[in-house]
């Protein structure tokens, strides 16, 4: 899921931490807006806008934590609306609800864990690619 490759310059104490901030964006915005999926979205695409004409490592691991958040805002949502409608309606907790809040949990459980591995590495310097993000990430962002 989680690959380390070589970068082509070897990135700065500065760029290093920004780049590792992008990632603890989402894990701050977590702990605040925990019920409201979007939330951490709004929040890594605000650090996103402020680091987007930063260098290319800044960028790329910026754009790589906003897509991970971007995926997770329509499961979380989905998850969180489905909840609702089961307190305000006549929907009652079924197999599927159930079987899906656990898919829920571990998919975002699994994030938190990459997400916390990621910004360890990357303020070490090392380029840290997720499965799938990281070829859309290298498309939408270019050097």
């Amino acid at each position: 899921m989680i690959q380390i490759k070589s970068f082509a310059y070897e990135p700065g104490e500065h760029e290093s931490e920004k780049a590792s901030n992008s990632y603890l964006m989402s894990l701050i915005a977590v702990m605040v807006g925990l019920p409201l999926p979007i939330i951490n979205l709004i929040a890594t695409f605000i650090f996103y806008l402020g680091n987007r004409k930063g260098t290319y490592f800044v960028r790329w691991h910026c754009t790589q934590a906003l897509l991970s958040q971007f995926s997770l805002l329509f499961i979380n949502s989905f998850g969180f609306w489905w909840t609702v409608s089961i307190f305000f309606t006549e929907e009652q907790i079924s197999n599927r609800y159930i079987a899906y809040m656990l898919a829920v949990i571990l998919f975002n459980l699994t994030e938190l864990i990459a997400t916390i591995y990621t910004a360890i590495q990357t303020r070490k310097g090392k380029h840290i690619e997720w499965w799938l993000y990281a070829d859309i990430t290298s498309l939408l962002c270019k050097p």
